[in-house]
């Protein structure tokens, strides 16, 4: 009964489908005729390889939501894990505890070498009475070279 039903409502839309293409031939839109065709075809196919039955089985069945659900908490619970990573949040047990850490390893750990660099001054800028005009001759001795 059910194979009946859906063979009768994807041959009814591929039967659309084909009219559709059909009126664009007519039309001389050969490239869209072709594409919606191939469009067409494709609710029947489905139902003659049982795809369309396979999906209203599982549309229709509590454990298979069941399923989808567990996956989908799987991939929730991935991408937090992913999400936590990426902060740098630690894991809590794959390394010894703070106590039993050398005293050393937080300095080594703080990038104490990138620390210790000189830091570089801003350059000084000439303010014309509060203005704040930069100094522009270095850009004036650009233009002028270029003879502009």
């Amino acid at each position: 009964m059910l194979g009946m039903l859906i063979y009768a409502v994807c041959g009814t839309l591929s039967a659309a489908g084909l009219w559709f293409a059909y009126r664009s031939f007519r039309r001389r839109r050969y490239a869209t005729g072709l594409r919606t065709a191939s469009v067409a075809l494709l609710p029947m196919g489905l139902a003659m390889t049982g795809v369309v039955r396979f999906v209203l089985n599982m549309t229709f069945n509590p454990i298979a939501w069941a399923g989808i659900a567990l996956v989908g908490l799987a991939v929730v619970l991935f991408l937090v894990a992913r999400a936590l990573d990426a902060r740098g949040v630690p894991d809590g047990g794959s390394g010894p505890s703070p106590e039993q850490r050398p005293a050393a390893a937080p300095a080594a750990a703080g990038g104490g070498e990138i620390a210790s660099a000189p830091r570089r001054e801003a350059p000084a800028q000439k303010t014309g009475g509060g203005t704040g005009t930069e100094d522009f001759s270095d850009i004036e001795a650009i233009l002028k070279k270029h003879g502009i």
